[in-house]
């Protein structure tokens, strides 16, 4: 599938095994690594060759820097509930979250044709919350201290939007 999506200030592209050095990087970073799973390269692989998911990179279009990552995943979901799966910025508070979150629904309800776009997030990342809630996002529920790290265990928040919801926003 190609893919590519931008705005004035950034461009979404597949990514390519080139950039998955790099992606670790980002995911690895102190910052980034206390909100997600860090996946492997294989993992990236794999998300790459998939059909059921889809590994997009964020560009600084200034800079012609890689900037972050998305994935997707469900692209073969029947009830056309799609998976926010993952977005990692590097580049905190410059705007870039909030754009690929925009131009991610907007991919997902009219391009693919997606009902329902999702995602869990941990609930002490409160800077994402408020960010998912500011771009429609309805708190689903809760799932109670189900990833384990350490010794410890996160409890992630499911939120989602609809694509009236969307469409009501614009």
């Amino acid at each position: 599938m190609d893919f590519k999506i931008e705005n004035p200030k950034i461009v979404i592209t597949e990514t390519i095994i080139s950039n998955i050095e790099t992606i670790c990087n980002i995911e690895n970073d102190q910052v980034n690594k206390v909100f997600i799973t860090p996946y492997d390269k294989n993992r990236h692989q794999q998300v790459i060759d998939s059909k059921d998911e889809e590994h997009l990179t964020v560009w600084d279009k200034a800079t012609g820097n890689l900037v972050g990552f998305i994935i997707l995943a469900g692209l073969e979901n029947q009830n056309l509930s799609l998976e926010f799966r993952r977005i990692v910025i590097q580049s905190k508070g410059e705007g870039f979250g909030r754009i690929c979150l925009q131009l991610i629904k907007e991919y997902c309800f009219t391009n693919l044709k997606f009902h329902r776009l999702w995602l869990d997030v941990f609930d002490d990342n409160e800077r994402a919350i408020n960010l998912y809630k500011s771009e429609g996002f309805q708190i689903d529920g809760h799932l109670r201290e189900v990833v384990k790290q350490g010794d410890n265990y996160r409890t992630l928040i499911l939120l989602s939007i609809l694509e009236n919801e969307h469409r009501q926003q614009h």
